[in-house]
């Protein structure tokens, strides 16, 4: 099981968002807790490092940092404005 956080801007990003899209977030945010990470996908270039999580038309940006078990997650936005 891991620890989640949230950056203070991602949690802010969090709280806009309508209330079914905060409950998809946090259904795939539980699964970050559990360790489900099938279907996450590496990013690349200046995000290299950070995975993404997708929940319907928003994704989840976070970082793993697997000694500490910790998710810290980065950005919480719709798709078209994430990156």
């Amino acid at each position: 099981m891991y620890k989640v956080a949230f950056e203070k801007e991602a949690e802010k990003e969090f709280l806009k968002l309508e209330k079914s899209a905060q409950k998809l977030v946090a259904s795939k945010i539980l699964d970050l807790q559990n360790g489900i990470f099938n279907n996450d996908k590496p990013l690349h270039g200046k995000h290299k490092g950070k995975f993404r999580k997708r929940a319907g038309d928003y994704r989840i940006v976070y970082l793993k940092e697997n000694n500490l078990l910790v998710i810290t997650i980065i950005r919480v936005a719709h798709r078209k404005e994430v990156y």
